[in-house]
């Protein structure tokens, strides 16, 4: 299961409500992009970002507070509030958000929905925000006639594949989440529930994870202090049965979007060197990941071979890294022996060019 923190902004400020009530907008945090770095050096993965003024007014309107944190964080956002049409989509989708999520929109159109998804696929969530069992819509201002599970149900004939559900009885109360409604929506549809409202507590988590939830968004009780992320953190992962460098399914796609295979470039963490450039597919990125060591994919053996594996060379992981698109991956390691199979402790010793060479 994971856990992603939340981050509502309203008039340029991390702000929570009440059960959805704007008159109750609290202030806990100034500074946006501050907040979204806390919650990555606490280890988090994920960040689950709301306009609510956007939700409100039917358009985007803190989208630069949220591009400020994609460009300047290495977490991957997923973002909701006041996106009605495709332009929106993409806008957010074309600056580096990993996943938008359709609220107002899907209940009143869709078409609109089953477009989205055809065209971004997983990048697609839809939300549903429930009071009394019934969807809200406009930023929670107004209520529908439609059962929440039958909309579930609707939104993945569509192909949705991810659901954030709230209950908003429960948003910002810190009383716990709705177990029961939660339960029967997990049990009538097969798409990826994350649970949002009144998350607050280790036992909150672990009651989601034995309903066999996908992921859960903690908020209120993060800014208050009631629940310390980076424990909830590792709560997710041993609960789960995983070590903290395992990797969702849905991160990993996030890499293989445009390609099968992914240039690695390796470096050397102690001098910065860089060593040598490979290619991983999805097993050999996981399967570094799992072991802390280097493993690659062998383009023309069409295998997986382990760095070190015979010569003894080994690269122990340090950290890892992705570019700006996602799709160029650095490692920094500690390289035992020579990375090049030359001999050479870099594979990089030819020099083409340089600053002493006569132009």
């Amino acid at each position: 299961m994971i856990l992603l923190p939340a981050i509502d902004l309203h008039e340029g400020k991390c702000v929570r409500l009440f059960r959805g009530n704007y008159d109750t907008a609290e202030v806990v945090a100034n500074d946006c992009l501050a907040t979204a770095k806390h919650f990555q050096e606490q280890g988090a993965r994920w960040l689950h970002m709301v306009d609510l003024d956007g939700a409100k007014e039917g358009k985007p309107l803190n989208s630069q507070l949220i591009f400020d944190v994609v460009e300047n964080t290495d977490l991957h956002v997923e973002v909701g509030g006041g996106i009605r049409d495709m332009d929106t989509v993409e806008k957010y989708l074309n600056r580096g958000v990993s996943r938008v999520i359709l609220g107002s929109a899907a209940l009143r159109d869709p078409e609109f929905v089953r477009e989205a998804v055809r065209l971004h696929g997983k990048h697609i969530a839809v939300g549903i925000d429930a009071l009394d069992g019934k969807v809200a819509a406009e930023g929670w201002l107004e209520q529908s006639q439609v059962d929440y599970v039958d909309f579930a149900k609707e939104m993945e004939a569509l192909g949705v594949q991810y659901l954030i559900c709230t209950d908003i009885h429960q948003d910002g109360t810190m009383n716990g989440p709705n177990l029961v409604m939660l339960d029967k929506l997990n049990q009538a549809v097969h798409c990826h529930i994350i649970a949002s409202g009144g998350v607050s507590s280790l036992l909150d988590i672990v009651s989601l994870y034995d309903l066999g939830l996908y992921g859960a968004i903690a908020g209120k009780s993060l800014y208050t202090g009631a629940l310390e992320l980076r424990a909830a953190l590792i709560a997710c992962h041993k609960i789960s049965g995983k070590g903290v460098s395992d990797m969702p399914e849905d991160e990993l796609d996030l890499y293989f979007s445009k390609s099968d295979l992914i240039p690695a470039i390796i470096q050397d963490d102690d001098t910065d060197e860089v060593l040598m450039l490979a290619y991983m597919n999805r097993e050999s990125f996981r399967r570094s990941l799992e072991t802390g060591y280097t493993w690659f994919y062998s383009r023309s053996r069409k295998t997986l071979w382990n760095k070190g594996e015979t010569s003894g060379h080994t690269q122990k992981i340090v950290s890892v890294f992705s570019d700006c698109d996602d799709d160029t991956l650095l490692f920094r390691v500690k390289q035992k022996g020579a990375a090049c199979h030359t001999g050479s402790h870099s594979c990089f010793f030819k020099k083409l060019r340089g600053e002493d060479e006569k132009k």
